[in-house]
Parts: C-alpha cells; structure tokens; sequence
C-alpha cells in the first residue's frame, strides 16, 4: 500500500509517517521503480503501535525504547512495566502542576473583582517580582504576593 493508505489505515498522517522515518522512529520502507513508498502490514501495525503510544502522552524517546522491547522476544515484560509506570509518575506529576495552576488561577479570578476599575489582582500577581515557576500560588509559597493573601497586590504593582 501506498503512504496514504497506510496513514489511513494507521491512523497516523502521511506528514507524521515521513517525520518518524527520518528521525528513524520506524524503518524507511521499501520503494517502487518511482521512487514510491510501499508499506506492508507490518510497517501498518508499527505505526499503529506509534500511534496508541504518542495519544497515551509518551515521548519519541519512550516510544522508541518502547519499539524496542516490542521487537525484543527476549524482553522481560519487568522492562515495559518500569517504562510505563515512570510515565505514569509523570503524568501524575504533570496533573498535580495542572491542576495548582488551575487553583491558583480560580483564586486570582474569585479575588477579581470584574467591574470598570483599573485594579486587577490577576495583572498584580503576575508582576510581582521574582521567579514562582514553581509555586503556583500555594500557600506555602514565601514570596511576596504568593501564598496566604495572594492576589491582594500592591499599588505600585496594579498598574
């Protein structure tokens, strides 16, 4: 088959099918006479595998080892299990960010009072000084305007 047949029966687009090849994600398949892709069932079922991999969240690079113990018939399923619990402690990781940005965020929009005046806690915290990359807003979180009373700014922040 062709490389829009299979990105249509992989699910995966003819762009990304090329883009895994020449990072040597899946092997180049063979080519006809004019220079045409040709891809067989197990060019298809890889892509699938690619396919069900990156729409779990995992990178390239995981992929790639992943593709590997896929092929190993030697593997230990103990190697697959590690790869995918380290990737689920890091979506759990991921999560627990999200979903204090999106707390932090809720208590910056609650403390907004959304009428015609020019003060705007929300404008406020994001000028304060000093890196909170990290902190989300938790109240923990020493620096100024962070933590207990965030989102009160000051005048000379409020502008």
């Amino acid at each position: 088959m062709n490389i829009g047949q299979a990105a249509e029966a992989s699910g995966v687009s003819a762009k990304m099918i090329r883009h895994y090849e020449s990072i040597g994600l899946v092997d180049a398949p063979p080519r006809t006479e004019g220079g045409y892709r040709r891809y067989d069932e197990r060019a298809v079922h890889t892509l699938r595998f690619v396919r069900r991999a990156r729409n779990l969240g995992f990178s390239l690079d995981e992929i790639r080892g992943l593709l590997s113990l896929w092929h190993d018939r030697q593997r230990a399923s103990a190697d697959v299990k590690a790869v995918t619990l380290r990737h689920v402690a890091d979506l759990e990781r991921r999560i627990a960010e999200l979903a204090a940005m999106r707390d932090t965020l809720r208590a910056l929009a609650e403390a907004c009072s959304g009428d015609d005046r020019p003060d705007c806690p929300i404008l406020a915290d994001f000028a304060q000084p000093g890196d909170h990359a990290d902190c989300h807003g938790h109240a923990d979180c020493h620096a100024p305007g962070h933590g207990a009373g965030a989102g009160k700014g000051t005048a000379e922040y409020n502008q």
